[in-house]
Formats: structure tokens, sequence, C-alpha cells
């Protein structure tokens, strides 16, 4: 299904589009940040939160280590401001490129088993499955965020894997 070599490009995917992502946004004031703007989670703010929260959430799945510490609701404001949000990503951007460029082929049999906050259910699921998930879920909502980007008047960087840099 998945590999270490997709883990590891789909880390890297995400490290330099969430570093674009920023350098675009450091313009908008925080009322812009946090407008209402239509989208799922609102504002693009909340949007990146969002994603942070998941992020961390399943690789404290993965990982064992450490999980936003709070539920989904709660994670939509889990930064205060751009800076706080910008340090934290980078921190877990840098958790999901080691984890991803430590994997053995092993890590992503078998299935994984985790207590759902959502659904208020144990789930199990094939691992890989969950690994596409955590994948799958940053380039959704960050194309969520790149909309109402646009739609705030920003232009945005390329988004295609094929102009990744190669030192990213």
């Amino acid at each position: 299904m998945i590999d270490r070599e997709y883990c590891v490009t789909m880390a890297r995917y995400n490290h330099w589009q969430n570093r674009e992502v920023l350098k675009a946004l450091e313009g908008l004031s925080p009322d812009e940040l946090t407008q209402e703007r239509g989208a799922f989670f609102g504002s693009i703010f909340k949007t990146l939160n969002h994603l942070l929260w998941g992020d961390q959430l399943w690789m404290s799945r993965f990982d064992g280590g450490a999980g936003p510490g709070m539920d989904g609701m709660a994670g939509l404001e889990m930064t205060p401001t751009l800076a706080v949000w910008g340090a934290e990503r980078f921190r877990t951007d840098g958790r999901i490129r080691l984890w991803a460029e430590n994997l053995k082929s092993i890590d992503l049999l078998g299935d994984l088993s985790w207590y759902s906050g959502l659904s208020k259910q144990e789930m199990s699921k094939p691992k890989a499955l969950c690994v596409m998930q955590l994948f799958n879920h940053q380039t959704h909502h960050r194309g969520q965020v790149h909309a109402m980007m646009t739609q705030a008047g920003l232009s945005t960087a390329a988004t295609d894997i094929p102009f990744m840099p190669e030192d990213d």
C-alpha cells in the first residue's frame, strides 16, 4: 500500500507547504486571520489550529509521544497567535519528519487501535491506512486554507509535489 519513502516524501511536502503558508500569512492582521470565511472551521486560523491538532493526535498514535492534550473543539484555539502556531508547527513537522525517516517496513503493517473521541468508540484500522489519513488530512485542510488565502487577496506558492525543492 505505502512504504517509508512515501512517508518521507509526504513529511517533506507537509513541512514545505506549512512553511510557505506561514510566510504568506505573516502579512495578515490577527483580525484577517480569524475572520469568518465560510469554511468548515470558519477562519484561516481555526483551520490551521485544527490541522496542527490533528497532526499531533495522529503522531501520538504513531510514535507514542504526547498528543495535543485537548479535544477537537478546544484544538481550534490551541495556539493564540500566528507566531506561536508557526513555532508549534515547526516542532510538529520536525516530529513527523523524524518519525518518517526512522520508519521500518514492519512499522506500517498490522492494525492501529485507539479510542476515537469524535465517534466515542474504540477503533482499529490498518496502520498504513491511518498513515495515509495523516497526510491526506493535511493536504485537504491546507487546500481549504489556500482557498481562504486567495479569498483574502494573498498569492500562494506552488503546491504541486513535483515543484518541492530538493533540499526540503
